[in-house]
């Protein structure tokens, strides 16, 4: 994999640029639809492909680790193969799910005792174990296993948090250098750069980690309940760190709004479950603001749900069938969503290229929140 920055904006740290993976090509600012089981929740992989055209998804070491299993997907061939994807596929360590059941886990040295969610069985993860199960499911962009250190959280702490997380990456990196790809294709591990909102932590997790050379790094334990302006903040510290030629992947970010904010400062990748969680609790994005496809509102307004994007069914109708209960609302504003995630961050790469990116950016944060 390699990573070239085609574009800059001359106003602030917005690039462009393509990632070039076995599996094709991404072309960067760009958006990763969260697949963590084997699956985006309620959009086909066709859909994927064919209507919103995503270039990347995500899967998860921690879910897929625990079903369908190891074996399972040794069998299949890996992950492109089980769940049919020619594209491009990043896989995330399971750090943050590690974080997200803060009640049933135990950090050590050696790695992680945690309860399965599923039966309560006791699963140890460690560094090499985490980097065995990525090599099994096979993605393009694998991530070093980390803590995740949550917000609020000590000095002494988030300290002690990014120091264990980069001991962890030195054993990931050794175990990386013992085996080799399992499907024909190369892989990339990515560190994680952790430090939680203070600066100093911040720096020196980023310099630890630009000594192992990789061609992109992730920025991480943001997006876990901080204020915006000190997500913001870290992101712009550390982008101003990275030298230019490395891909940037902020892990977990988010609403609209955050996406434009930190393309602003240099940010290449992103993800976040928003977009289809939201979408099934019938909360739509759009270029004007926000919908809740749940008002009354919208009981009788028979215009297109997106003149662009979504032109096919009615507001009137979306609300019935969230009304009713029907499956078909979740998987129509999934799609809705994605496709907008996908068309903001392929207008702002349009309008890097143009050199408008600043205004056009302005101006879009002026409706991005509203609720409409």
């Amino acid at each position: 994999m390699f990573f070239k920055v085609e574009t800059t904006d001359s106003a602030s740290g917005a690039r462009t640029g393509i990632i070039q993976t076995d599996h094709g090509e991404i072309k960067t600012p760009i958006f990763m639809p969260v697949g963590t089981q084997a699956t985006v929740k309620t959009v086909a992989q066709d859909r994927l492909e064919d209507e919103i055209d995503a270039e990347v998804i995500l899967g998860n070491t921690y879910h897929l680790y625990l079903r369908p299993g190891m074996e399972t997907m040794k069998k299949a061939g890996g992950l492109h193969n089980f769940m049919s994807w020619s594209r491009p596929l990043l896989t995330d360590s399971g750090g943050f799910q590690v974080y997200s059941i803060s009640d049933q886990r135990k950090i050590e040295e050696e790695g992680v005792i945690f309860n399965s969610h599923i039966d309560g069985s006791k699963i140890l993860f460690t560094p090499e174990k985490v980097i065995d199960i990525q090599r099994v499911i096979g993605a393009d962009i694998i991530m070093a296993f980390d803590e995740c250190t949550p917000y609020p959280a000590t000095r002494d702490y988030a300290q002690s948090s990014m120091e264990i997380t980069h001991r962890w990456l030195d054993r990931c990196i050794a175990r990386m250098n013992e085996t080799e790809p399992l499907y024909g294709h190369a892989q990339i591990l990515l560190p994680i750069i952790q430090g939680s909102v203070y600066s100093d932590l911040r720096e020196l997790s980023t310099n630890y980690c630009l000594e192992k050379n990789t061609a992109a790094i992730a920025i991480g334990g943001l997006s876990v309940g901080e204020p915006h302006e000190e997500m913001y903040k870290m992101t712009e510290e550390v982008t101003s760190l990275i030298p230019k030629e490395k891909a940037r992947y902020l892990m977990g970010v988010g609403t609209p709004s955050n996406l434009l904010e930190c393309i602003s400062r240099g940010i290449d990748m992103f993800d976040c479950v928003m977009p289809t969680r939201n979408a099934r609790n019938g909360m739509l994005f759009t270029k004007e603001g926000t919908l809740n496809m749940k008002n009354k509102k919208w009981e009788q307004d028979f215009s297109s749900i997106d003149k662009e994007l979504s032109p096919r069914y009615s507001k009137a109708y979306l609300r019935h069938l969230f009304k009713t209960k029907e499956y078909l609302a979740g998987q129509i504003a999934s799609e809705h969503n994605l496709k907008f995630y996908m068309w903001l961050v392929r207008q702002a790469r349009l309008q890097i290229e143009k050199g408008t990116f600043g205004v056009w950016k302005n101006n879009m944060l002026t409706k991005l929140d509203r609720r409409l």
